[in-house]
């Protein structure tokens, strides 16, 4: 199975009222996410997200659409053009 390195990048604003879901779907896809950063802006109430994954299309879309679906939470998704044999 082909699969592609993506950076998934978010943006939760007023994460109080959705790090935990965010972080549910997150850990749903756990066998896809090679690595994780958080950055909390507290003062501004917003923390920034960037998750590296190696998955198939299907898998990278499937993530980044149930992220995207969340209440104030922005997604923005870069895949590789190169397919990887894994």
């Amino acid at each position: 199975m082909k699969k592609r390195i993506a950076i998934i990048s978010a943006i939760l604003e007023e994460p109080k009222n959705s790090q935990y879901e965010f972080n549910k779907i997150v850990s749903d896809y756990k066998n896809i996410i090679k690595g994780r950063m958080g950055i909390p802006f507290q003062e501004e109430e917003i923390s920034v997200i960037s998750i590296t994954v190696v998955g198939t299309l299907d898998e990278i879309n499937s993530l980044t659409g149930k992220l995207g679906n969340l209440r104030n939470c922005i997604v923005k998704t870069s895949i590789s053009k190169k397919e990887l044999e894994i």
